[in-house]
Protein backbone atom coordinates (compact mmCIF):
# COMPACT_ATOMS: atom_id res chain seq x y z
CA UNK A 1 0.00 0.00 0.00
CA UNK A 2 2.56 2.32 0.29
CA UNK A 3 2.58 3.56 -3.34
CA UNK A 4 -0.93 4.13 -2.94
CA UNK A 5 -0.25 5.74 -0.12
CA UNK A 6 2.04 8.15 -1.10
CA UNK A 7 -0.09 8.59 -4.56
CA UNK A 8 -3.39 9.70 -2.68
CA UNK A 9 -2.34 11.96 -0.90
CA UNK A 10 -0.32 13.65 -3.61
CA UNK A 11 -3.34 13.26 -6.07
CA UNK A 12 -5.70 14.48 -3.49
CA UNK A 13 -3.54 17.49 -2.34
CA UNK A 14 -2.42 18.34 -6.30
CA UNK A 15 -6.14 18.02 -7.15
CA UNK A 16 -6.85 20.13 -4.29
CA UNK A 17 -4.41 23.00 -5.60
CA UNK A 18 -5.89 22.27 -8.89
CA UNK A 19 -9.37 23.81 -8.23
CA UNK A 20 -9.00 25.81 -5.77
CA UNK A 21 -7.84 29.63 -7.87
CA UNK A 22 -11.32 29.22 -9.70
CA UNK A 23 -13.67 28.26 -6.86
CA UNK A 24 -15.23 31.23 -6.35
CA UNK A 25 -15.34 31.97 -9.67
CA UNK A 26 -16.95 28.57 -10.86
CA UNK A 27 -19.70 28.73 -7.62
CA UNK A 28 -20.74 32.58 -8.42
CA UNK A 29 -20.31 33.21 -12.36
CA UNK A 30 -20.95 29.49 -13.20
CA UNK A 31 -19.43 26.79 -15.71
CA UNK A 32 -19.76 29.03 -19.08
CA UNK A 33 -17.53 32.17 -17.03
CA UNK A 34 -15.37 29.44 -15.62
CA UNK A 35 -14.11 28.26 -19.13
CA UNK A 36 -14.17 31.31 -20.61
CA UNK A 37 -11.58 32.26 -18.00
CA UNK A 38 -9.28 29.29 -18.58
CA UNK A 39 -9.54 30.01 -22.26
CA UNK A 40 -8.30 33.40 -21.59
CA UNK A 41 -5.51 32.00 -19.63
CA UNK A 42 -4.31 29.62 -22.48
CA UNK A 43 -5.38 26.58 -19.62
CA UNK A 44 -8.02 24.81 -21.71
CA UNK A 45 -8.03 22.15 -21.84
CA UNK A 46 -7.07 22.05 -18.34
CA UNK A 47 -4.12 19.48 -18.07
CA UNK A 48 -1.69 21.41 -15.82
CA UNK A 49 -2.08 24.12 -13.08
CA UNK A 50 -3.87 27.21 -13.63
CA UNK A 51 -2.40 30.24 -15.75
CA UNK A 52 -2.87 33.57 -13.65
CA UNK A 53 -4.54 36.41 -15.55
CA UNK A 54 -5.89 38.83 -13.48
CA UNK A 55 -9.48 38.12 -12.16
CA UNK A 56 -11.44 40.11 -9.14
CA UNK A 57 -12.97 36.19 -7.82
CA UNK A 58 -9.21 35.31 -8.07
CA UNK A 59 -7.09 36.95 -5.50
CA UNK A 60 -5.05 35.78 -2.25
CA UNK A 61 -3.74 32.33 -1.16
CA UNK A 62 -5.53 31.62 -4.96
CA UNK A 63 -2.95 33.46 -6.75
CA UNK A 64 -0.58 31.24 -4.73
CA UNK A 65 -2.24 27.80 -6.39
CA UNK A 66 -1.36 29.29 -9.99
CA UNK A 67 1.13 27.70 -12.27
CA UNK A 68 4.64 29.26 -11.74
CA UNK A 69 3.52 31.06 -8.60
CA UNK A 70 3.18 27.39 -6.54
CA UNK A 71 5.60 27.25 -3.45
CA UNK A 72 3.97 24.43 -1.26
CA UNK A 73 0.52 23.25 -0.79
CA UNK A 74 -1.37 26.22 0.59
CA UNK A 75 -4.22 25.49 3.47
CA UNK A 76 -7.30 24.43 2.46
CA UNK A 77 -10.47 23.23 4.11
CA UNK A 78 -10.09 19.76 1.54
CA UNK A 79 -6.73 19.04 2.85
CA UNK A 80 -7.06 20.40 6.69
CA UNK A 81 -9.81 18.09 7.16
CA UNK A 82 -7.86 14.76 5.73
CA UNK A 83 -5.10 15.67 8.18
CA UNK A 84 -6.90 16.08 11.18
CA UNK A 85 -9.03 12.82 10.48
CA UNK A 86 -5.35 11.21 10.54
CA UNK A 87 -4.85 12.93 13.84
CA UNK A 88 -8.10 11.49 15.16
CA UNK A 89 -7.44 7.87 14.11
CA UNK A 90 -4.22 7.90 15.58
CA UNK A 91 -5.54 9.06 18.81
CA UNK A 92 -8.92 7.09 19.32
CA UNK A 93 -8.45 4.36 16.30
CA UNK A 94 -11.55 2.35 15.62
CA UNK A 95 -12.97 3.55 18.68
CA UNK A 96 -13.53 7.18 17.05
CA UNK A 97 -17.04 7.95 17.64
CA UNK A 98 -19.07 11.85 17.07
CA UNK A 99 -18.03 13.63 20.48
CA UNK A 100 -14.41 12.56 19.84
CA UNK A 101 -15.13 14.63 16.66
CA UNK A 102 -16.90 17.33 18.33
CA UNK A 103 -14.17 17.51 20.58
CA UNK A 104 -11.30 17.57 18.04
CA UNK A 105 -13.03 20.18 16.43
CA UNK A 106 -13.07 22.38 19.50
CA UNK A 107 -9.71 21.83 20.51
CA UNK A 108 -7.82 21.51 17.40
CA UNK A 109 -10.20 23.43 14.53
CA UNK A 110 -10.31 27.35 14.77
CA UNK A 111 -14.02 28.67 13.81
CA UNK A 112 -13.03 30.55 11.38
CA UNK A 113 -11.26 27.71 9.06
CA UNK A 114 -14.83 26.39 8.98
CA UNK A 115 -17.84 27.20 6.48
CA UNK A 116 -21.49 26.64 5.77
CA UNK A 117 -22.71 23.21 7.76
CA UNK A 118 -19.16 23.24 9.76
CA UNK A 119 -19.62 26.61 10.71
CA UNK A 120 -23.67 26.35 11.89
CA UNK A 121 -22.66 22.77 14.00
CA UNK A 122 -19.50 24.51 15.47
CA UNK A 123 -21.43 27.50 16.72
CA UNK A 124 -24.44 25.41 18.22
CA UNK A 125 -21.00 23.28 19.80
CA UNK A 126 -20.27 26.27 21.57
CA UNK A 127 -23.41 27.02 22.59
CA UNK A 128 -24.44 23.98 24.19
CA UNK A 129 -21.25 22.39 25.58
CA UNK A 130 -19.79 22.99 28.72
CA UNK A 131 -16.06 22.79 29.69
CA UNK A 132 -15.87 19.51 30.95
CA UNK A 133 -17.04 18.11 27.30
CA UNK A 134 -14.55 19.54 25.85
CA UNK A 135 -11.74 17.48 27.66
CA UNK A 136 -13.93 14.61 27.61
CA UNK A 137 -16.58 15.44 30.21
CA UNK A 138 -20.35 13.59 29.69
CA UNK A 139 -22.57 15.38 27.01
CA UNK A 140 -25.45 17.01 27.94
CA UNK A 141 -26.58 17.98 24.77
CA UNK A 142 -28.77 16.37 21.47
CA UNK A 143 -25.60 15.80 19.03
CA UNK A 144 -28.12 15.45 16.17
CA UNK A 145 -29.29 18.91 17.22
CA UNK A 146 -25.54 20.14 15.71
CA UNK A 147 -26.63 19.37 12.03
CA UNK A 148 -30.10 21.19 12.07
CA UNK A 149 -28.67 23.69 9.49
CA UNK A 150 -29.68 25.49 5.96
CA UNK A 151 -26.60 23.48 4.70
CA UNK A 152 -26.45 19.96 6.07
CA UNK A 153 -26.94 18.79 2.43
CA UNK A 154 -24.18 20.40 1.03
CA UNK A 155 -20.74 19.04 0.56
CA UNK A 156 -18.75 19.83 3.20
CA UNK A 157 -18.88 16.53 5.12
CA UNK A 158 -18.10 14.78 1.88
CA UNK A 159 -14.34 16.71 1.58
CA UNK A 160 -13.60 15.22 5.30
CA UNK A 161 -13.80 11.34 4.92
CA UNK A 162 -11.22 10.29 2.22
CA UNK A 163 -9.17 8.86 5.22
CA UNK A 164 -11.23 6.21 6.57
CA UNK A 165 -10.94 4.88 2.89
CA UNK A 166 -7.05 4.82 2.99
CA UNK A 167 -6.31 3.09 6.09
CA UNK A 168 -8.90 0.66 5.75
CA UNK A 169 -8.32 -1.58 2.35
CA UNK A 170 -10.36 -4.45 1.91
CA UNK A 171 -13.11 -3.32 5.35
CA UNK A 172 -15.58 -1.00 3.43
CA UNK A 173 -18.07 -1.08 6.02
CA UNK A 174 -16.19 0.22 8.96
CA UNK A 175 -14.66 2.80 6.48
CA UNK A 176 -18.35 3.80 5.61
CA UNK A 177 -19.43 3.57 9.61
CA UNK A 178 -16.55 6.02 10.37
CA UNK A 179 -17.41 8.44 7.82
CA UNK A 180 -20.71 8.48 9.02
CA UNK A 181 -20.14 9.06 12.33
CA UNK A 182 -18.11 12.15 10.83
CA UNK A 183 -20.74 13.43 8.65
CA UNK A 184 -23.52 13.10 11.31
CA UNK A 185 -21.67 16.11 13.26
CA UNK A 186 -22.68 18.85 10.54
CA UNK A 187 -24.83 17.06 7.91
CA UNK A 188 -27.74 14.89 7.75
CA UNK A 189 -29.70 12.70 4.99
CA UNK A 190 -27.79 12.65 0.89
CA UNK A 191 -24.67 14.41 2.65
CA UNK A 192 -24.22 11.64 4.81
CA UNK A 193 -24.55 8.85 2.35
CA UNK A 194 -22.55 10.47 0.02
CA UNK A 195 -20.01 10.89 2.51
CA UNK A 196 -20.40 7.20 3.80
CA UNK A 197 -19.63 6.18 -0.43
CA UNK A 198 -16.70 8.04 -0.92
CA UNK A 199 -15.53 5.60 2.03
CA UNK A 200 -16.31 3.12 1.48
CA UNK A 201 -15.07 3.26 -2.24
CA UNK A 202 -11.28 4.84 -1.05
CA UNK A 203 -11.41 0.81 0.92
CA UNK A 204 -12.66 -1.34 -2.10
CA UNK A 205 -10.21 0.54 -4.78
CA UNK A 206 -7.04 -1.59 -3.43
CA UNK A 207 -8.70 -4.37 -3.60
CA UNK A 208 -10.29 -4.77 -6.89
CA UNK A 209 -8.54 -4.39 -10.30
CA UNK A 210 -11.55 -3.05 -12.22
CA UNK A 211 -11.97 0.45 -11.14
CA UNK A 212 -15.96 -0.25 -11.95
CA UNK A 213 -15.86 -3.35 -9.72
CA UNK A 214 -15.00 -1.04 -7.16
CA UNK A 215 -17.48 1.59 -7.75
CA UNK A 216 -20.48 -1.00 -7.66
CA UNK A 217 -19.44 -2.75 -4.72
CA UNK A 218 -19.22 0.78 -2.70
CA UNK A 219 -23.07 0.82 -3.10
CA UNK A 220 -23.81 -1.68 -1.21
CA UNK A 221 -22.90 0.69 1.61
CA UNK A 222 -25.47 3.27 1.04
CA UNK A 223 -28.93 3.48 1.39
CA UNK A 224 -30.33 1.90 -1.66
CA UNK A 225 -32.96 4.73 -1.61
CA UNK A 226 -30.94 8.04 -0.88
CA UNK A 227 -30.33 10.32 -3.80
CA UNK A 228 -26.88 9.59 -3.16
CA UNK A 229 -27.36 6.39 -4.76
CA UNK A 230 -29.00 8.22 -7.68
CA UNK A 231 -25.95 9.79 -7.84
CA UNK A 232 -23.43 7.60 -8.19
CA UNK A 233 -25.53 6.16 -11.24
CA UNK A 234 -25.50 8.88 -13.03
CA UNK A 235 -22.04 9.07 -13.08
CA UNK A 236 -21.73 5.85 -14.21
CA UNK A 237 -24.26 6.06 -16.86
CA UNK A 238 -22.11 9.04 -18.18
CA UNK A 239 -18.46 7.42 -18.69
CA UNK A 240 -17.07 8.57 -21.66
CA UNK A 241 -19.27 11.09 -22.37
CA UNK A 242 -19.17 14.98 -22.00
CA UNK A 243 -20.55 15.93 -18.34
CA UNK A 244 -23.56 18.00 -19.89
CA UNK A 245 -26.03 15.54 -18.73
CA UNK A 246 -24.96 15.86 -15.52
CA UNK A 247 -24.65 19.12 -15.30
CA UNK A 248 -28.35 19.96 -16.71
CA UNK A 249 -29.73 17.25 -14.08
CA UNK A 250 -28.47 18.90 -11.60
CA UNK A 251 -28.65 22.81 -12.72
CA UNK A 252 -30.63 23.92 -9.89
CA UNK A 253 -28.74 22.70 -7.39
CA UNK A 254 -26.51 24.44 -5.10
CA UNK A 255 -22.83 24.46 -6.43
CA UNK A 256 -21.87 23.01 -3.05
CA UNK A 257 -24.38 20.42 -2.82
CA UNK A 258 -23.21 17.14 -1.95
CA UNK A 259 -25.39 15.53 -4.96
CA UNK A 260 -24.41 16.85 -8.45
CA UNK A 261 -20.67 17.26 -7.07
CA UNK A 262 -20.66 12.92 -5.92
CA UNK A 263 -21.63 12.52 -9.97
CA UNK A 264 -19.07 14.45 -11.23
CA UNK A 265 -16.91 12.82 -8.82
CA UNK A 266 -17.94 9.34 -10.22
CA UNK A 267 -17.74 10.29 -13.94
CA UNK A 268 -13.83 11.83 -13.96
CA UNK A 269 -13.02 8.53 -11.96
CA UNK A 270 -14.13 6.57 -14.43
CA UNK A 271 -13.96 8.07 -17.59
CA UNK A 272 -10.05 9.01 -17.39
CA UNK A 273 -8.29 5.91 -16.24
CA UNK A 274 -5.57 6.62 -17.93
CA UNK A 275 -4.25 9.85 -17.02
CA UNK A 276 -4.11 12.55 -14.10
CA UNK A 277 -3.86 15.10 -15.94
CA UNK A 278 -7.52 14.28 -17.65
CA UNK A 279 -9.01 12.75 -14.41
CA UNK A 280 -8.67 15.78 -12.51
CA UNK A 281 -8.51 18.84 -14.85
CA UNK A 282 -12.24 17.57 -16.46
CA UNK A 283 -13.20 17.08 -12.76
CA UNK A 284 -12.14 20.62 -12.31
CA UNK A 285 -13.64 21.94 -15.24
CA UNK A 286 -16.98 20.69 -15.08
CA UNK A 287 -17.44 23.48 -12.11
CA UNK A 288 -19.08 23.43 -8.94
CA UNK A 289 -16.85 22.89 -6.21
CA UNK A 290 -13.70 22.98 -8.40
CA UNK A 291 -11.33 22.43 -5.56
CA UNK A 292 -13.44 19.59 -3.57
CA UNK A 293 -13.55 17.58 -6.91
CA UNK A 294 -10.03 17.85 -8.23
CA UNK A 295 -9.16 16.74 -4.76
CA UNK A 296 -11.81 13.65 -4.33
CA UNK A 297 -10.59 12.63 -7.61
CA UNK A 298 -7.21 13.07 -7.29
CA UNK A 299 -6.77 10.97 -4.28
CA UNK A 300 -8.87 8.13 -5.83
CA UNK A 301 -6.92 8.22 -8.96
CA UNK A 302 -4.00 7.77 -6.16
CA UNK A 303 -5.23 5.08 -4.74
CA UNK A 304 -6.15 3.36 -7.68
CA UNK A 305 -2.92 4.06 -10.01
CA UNK A 306 -0.46 4.13 -7.32
CA UNK A 307 1.74 7.16 -9.02
CA UNK A 308 1.25 10.90 -9.85
CA UNK A 309 3.06 12.93 -12.36
CA UNK A 310 6.01 14.57 -10.73
CA UNK A 311 4.92 17.51 -12.59
CA UNK A 312 2.21 17.82 -10.31
CA UNK A 313 3.87 17.28 -7.37
CA UNK A 314 7.41 19.03 -7.81
CA UNK A 315 5.87 22.81 -7.27
CA UNK A 316 4.70 22.65 -4.12
CA UNK A 317 8.33 20.20 -2.64
CA UNK A 318 6.35 18.48 0.08
CA UNK A 319 5.47 21.03 1.97
CA UNK A 320 1.75 21.09 2.92
CA UNK A 321 -0.08 24.15 4.85
CA UNK A 322 -3.23 23.34 6.85
CA UNK A 323 -5.34 25.67 9.25
CA UNK A 324 -4.84 23.24 12.04
CA UNK A 325 -3.91 24.89 16.04
CA UNK A 326 -0.69 24.12 16.34
CA UNK A 327 0.11 22.16 13.30
CA UNK A 328 0.55 25.05 10.37
CA UNK A 329 3.16 22.79 7.75
CA UNK A 330 3.46 19.68 7.49
CA UNK A 331 6.00 17.55 4.81
CA UNK A 332 4.47 15.37 2.99
CA UNK A 333 6.57 12.27 3.94
CA UNK A 334 5.73 13.31 7.81
CA UNK A 335 2.05 12.82 6.38
CA UNK A 336 2.94 9.72 4.24
CA UNK A 337 4.77 7.87 7.20
CA UNK A 338 2.17 8.35 9.77
CA UNK A 339 -0.37 7.18 7.61
CA UNK A 340 1.44 4.13 6.22
CA UNK A 341 1.69 3.45 10.48
CA UNK A 342 -1.94 4.24 11.29
CA UNK A 343 -2.63 1.74 8.51
CA UNK A 344 -0.89 -1.47 10.22
CA UNK A 345 -2.10 -0.20 13.59
CA UNK A 346 -5.80 -0.53 12.58
CA UNK A 347 -4.61 -3.72 10.78
CA UNK A 348 -3.80 -4.86 13.92
CA UNK A 349 -6.84 -3.68 15.58
CA UNK A 350 -8.73 -5.24 13.10
CA UNK A 351 -7.14 -8.83 13.83
CA UNK A 352 -7.32 -8.45 17.62
CA UNK A 353 -10.94 -7.75 17.62
CA UNK A 354 -11.74 -11.26 15.45
CA UNK A 355 -9.66 -12.89 17.66
CA UNK A 356 -11.99 -11.59 20.43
Amino acid sequence: MTNRIKAAWEGRISGCLLGKPIEILSMREGKDSLENYLKEAKSFPLRDYINHIEHPLIKGLSINCCKGKINRAEQDDDITYTVLALMMLEEHGLKLDTDNIARTWINKLPAGATFTAEREAYIKLLENMNFDYQWGGARKFDIDALSDNEFNDWIGAQIRIDMYGWVLPGSPAIAADLARKDARLSHRGCAVECSAYIAALAALIPVNEKRMDAVEEALKYIDKTSDAYEAVEIGKKNIGKPCNKIIDKYKDLSPVHSLNNLAIVVWAFLSFQDSFDEAVGEAVTAGWDTDCNGATVGGLFGLANGEIPSKWTDPWSGKVNTTISGIGELSLENLIHRTENLLENISLQLKNHKNV
